[in-house]
């Protein structure tokens, strides 16, 4: 099957409109119109009819939107952006994770069908998969309009807040990836990613991003952070099979913005661990303070210098 044939399977029709014309179906410029389809993460294709009557409808959407003032063009790309990001991620995890075994499992089913045993198998288990990603959202949408509220009432900022950061990373991972096969390196990788999210949300912590070899998760306190960063010692660094970890957490105000953080507790979490032993827990002077004392117990180490903070006095942690 061409590539232009598995298209037209897996979207359900042919392109047949120009840039142009998608821009004026949806009542944008076209400046605006191509700068939404570069942000959501596709190619452009200059005066060729590559664009189909959904891409047309899907920029329509955002464009009401403006049209009726809930957002401005700004907001707008920041929000598309974040659907590109993600919905590319996932398309390729999927992928990725399904090529290899829907190809040996469907290839004769594929073959009567003159199609691809991929494509055959999301054309006919696709509806399925989307009912999961729209649950998934609706869910994950409602958690994230409970924490504005609770934000809000808090602070006048929903987007600011008071939070324990923690970065979790393997150890002496460039090493190791240069000396094990790339199928394990993968493998390693993918159950670092797993067993982490795993604790983070079992402690009610919220995973922002997997760099690979280093997750960065917040928590609502001190106490939930330190538990996570134990958990996942545990399940990683405890695990023969499994390479050492170390993890560093800082606590205090944090801005929240498309989906990650920023602010100081974040570059001290990912600093403390590059002076973190292996398998230790380090902390900044705020989260030490907010540990429960007769059920932490904490020993300051010796000063040293950590890039962009100058000197500073980082706290191991374990329990009493």
């Amino acid at each position: 099957m061409s590539e232009e044939s598995a298209e037209r399977t897996l979207l359900g029709e042919a392109p047949e409109f120009t840039a142009a014309q998608v821009a004026e179906h949806a009542g944008l410029s076209l400046e605006r119109a191509r700068k939404l389809w570069r942000i959501l993460g596709f190619p452009e294709h200059g005066d060729e009819a590559a664009y189909t009557r959904a891409d047309a409808d899907a920029l329509r959407v955002v464009a009401s939107l403006l049209d009726e003032g809930v957002i401005s063009f700004d907001v707008a790309l920041n929000v598309v952006r974040g659907v590109g990001l993600t919905m590319a991620r996932l398309a390729d995890w999927e992928v990725g994770e399904l090529a290899h075994l829907l190809e040996g499992r469907y290839a004769e089913e594929a073959e009567a069908a003159s199609v691809q045993p991929a494509t055959w198998a999301i054309e006919r288990f696709g509806p399925r998969f989307e009912e999961l990603l729209l649950y998934a959202w609706r869910s994950h949408l409602n958690a994230a309009v409970v924490r504005v509220q609770a934000a809000r009432a808090i602070d006048s900022d929903p987007h600011t807040t008071d939070l324990s950061v923690g970065f979790a990373d393997i150890v002496g991972f460039t090493a190791l990836s240069n000396e094990v096969t790339r199928e394990r390196i993968g493998e390693l990788v993918e159950i670092f990613e797993a067993r982490c999210a795993d604790v983070i949300n079992r402690e009610h912590g919220r995973l922002i991003k997997s760099m690979g070899d280093a997750v960065l998760f917040v928590n609502d306190d001190a106490m939930a952070a330190f538990t996570t960063a134990e958990g996942i010692i545990n399940v990683i660094g405890r695990d023969p099979r499994m390479p050492d970890v170390r993890v560093g957490l800082a606590t205090g105000g944090v801005v929240m913005r498309m989906g990650d953080v920023f602010g100081p507790p974040v570059n001290m979490a990912a600093r403390l661990t590059q002076v973190a032993r292996r398998n230790r827990i380090i902390v900044d002077h705020a989260t030490a303070d907010a540990l429960p004392k007769d059920l932490i117990e904490s020993r300051p180490l010796p000063p040293r210098p950590v890039r962009g903070f100058g000197v500073v006095e980082p706290v191991a942690v374990r329990r009493a």
